[in-house]
């Protein structure tokens, strides 16, 4: 028997330039930085290039530079000019999209394809949209004439890094405010590359800032007494310090933290389709995803045929080089993440759970975890409460759709979950069961610009994206006086 195999189908790097050291981006400039740090390809441990560690007078100056733009320039100027800016940002970005999505794949380790055909529309689709609202601010649903809050401080994660500058920033500027943004430690570059965008647009100097570095760059940002906002994305535990950290402040917050997303199966759903959905909810972009479908649960009687065939489809996950036109799934992002998606497996098995993952062979160097699913799982399982960020499903059963509401409602996250049936009543029931902030009905991980994304309990304040996400950066005027 022949076994078809792809040829390797390379992305080119040379639609890319990459500078062998970058500084910070302040009022509309690039400046030097003090000290710096190495940013990798996480597939095979390539120094890509030497990044700016930010430091407090770093933060001073772009935060001086944001409030100087934000009150002589940006808050004057009329909705409808700020959306011009937005709209040409969205068709430069569409315009470079090639050279955005290589760049996403060698600094974050994601399939190239997923770069290709869905961060990078996505990201301009946000500025598009937002660009829209920026002279419609009074159908906000705030009332009329709501006012910025000034100077939006924003950290962004590594698993997502233009899309989520996309999900700060364009509402940011959409509603008349400043931003200083900070992109994830490990994944710099293609922020470094949206400050060309700004400059190319003609932004005006200081509305858009960019200091680059760690846990203490942050720090910094959300500590500034300058900021007037903050926004956050990443793990839960870091948004509680931020929570703190603010209490004692008039800055406002949106915090998108982290999730343990149920994936409900009942027995009536289309199994072939819902497989799919499956993988997608789990395996898209290495499970590096906070609303991903980490745990399935499947209605008793067909879990034997959904398992039997997930591994039929998981046997045909391509692992391998981010920028192979063939690859599914890619790098882990970072050794960090690795060791923790390696340690909560190795607690899989340590506490009972059964392991399973397709033949496949991982490249000799970089990082890398091949897709698995854990089966015999209880709610009691570490795999089964804690975030895992990686490319790893619990499985559980249930026998009655309200044991399966039970059990999905049973965790501190509140961020996402699916339901695959084909009764659109059963549907209907289980959303408004289910406490999570964004489900999908026979789907999994579709994102829209229009449509709100955020969670409850553990998952975060507020959310992001829509008219809902455009208000979390404005005031209206009874809070003005």
């Amino acid at each position: 028997m022949t076994t078809f195999e792809y040829a390797p189908a390379l992305e080119s790097r040379s639609i890319v330039t990459i500078k062998p050291e970058y500084g910070h981006f302040i009022n509309g400039a690039f400046v030097d930085g003090v000290d710096h740090f190495a940013t990798i390809n996480p597939a095979n441990e390539e120094i890509l290039s030497r990044i700016a560690l930010g430091n407090a007078e770093d933060i001073d100056r772009a935060v001086d530079a944001a409030r100087v733009a934000y009150e002589a320039t940006w808050s004057k100027m009329p909705g409808k000019e700020r959306g011009k800016y937005l709209y040409r940002i969205a068709r430069i970005m569409q315009e470079r999209a090639r050279e955005f999505a290589v760049l996403e794949s060698l600094d974050n380790g994601k399939p190239i394809r997923e770069s290709r055909d869905i961060d990078i529309p996505l990201a301009g689709a946000h500025f598009f949209y937002h660009a829209g609202w920026a002279d419609k601010l009074d159908y906000a649903g705030l009332g009329h004439a709501p006012r910025p809050h000034g100077v939006a401080g924003q950290i962004i994660p590594w698993n997502f890094p233009l899309l989520m500058l996309a999900w700060k920033i364009a509402p940011a500027l959409a509603a008349g405010n400043t931003v200083v943004l900070k992109p994830a430690e490990t994944t710099p570059l293609t922020a470094l590359l949206f400050a060309q965008v700004c400059q190319q647009a003609e932004l005006p100097a200081g509305v858009v800032n960019i200091v680059t570095g760690d846990g203490r760059t942050g720090s910094a940002l959300v500590d500034h007494p300058g900021v007037d906002k903050i926004a956050f994305t990443g793990s839960t535990d870091v948004g509680k310090a931020i929570a703190r950290a603010i209490a004692p402040t008039k800055k406002k917050a949106t915090l998108e933290l982290g999730g343990k997303g149920a994936n409900i199966v009942f027995d009536d759903a289309p199994i072939d389709e819902t497989v799919e959905g499956i993988v997608n909810g789990i395996f898209f972009n290495q499970g590096h995803v906070c609303c991903a479908g980490s745990r399935l649960l499947l209605q008793e009687n067909i879990a034997e045929e959904v398992l039997a065939k997930l591994k039929v489809r998981m046997a045909k996950i391509r692992v391998g080089d981010p920028l192979d036109k063939n690859t599914d799934l890619g790098a882990i992002n970072s050794a960090a993440q690795l060791g923790k998606i390696r340690e909560l497996a190795t607690s899989g098995d340590s506490e009972g759970a059964q392991r399973w993952s397709p033949a496949c062979s991982l490249p000799k160097n970089g990082f890398w975890f091949a897709p698995t699913i854990f089966t015999g799982v209880t709610q009691a399982h570490r795999i089964a409460r804690e975030e895992i960020f990686g490319p790893v499903l619990s499985v559980l059963t249930f026998r009655t759709p309200a044991e399966a509401i039970e059990k999905a409602n049973n965790t501190p996250y509140g961020l996402s979950a699916g339901v695959w049936s084909e009764k659109g009543s059963r549907i209907l029931w289980a959303t408004q069961q289910l406490k999570a902030g964004v489900i999908w009905a026979n789907t999994f991980n579709k994102f829209d610009p229009a449509s709100p994304f955020g969670g409850y309990k553990e998952s975060g304040w507020g959310r992001e994206g829509g008219r809902h996400g455009l208000t979390a950066y404005l005031k209206s005027a009874e809070a003005q006086q």
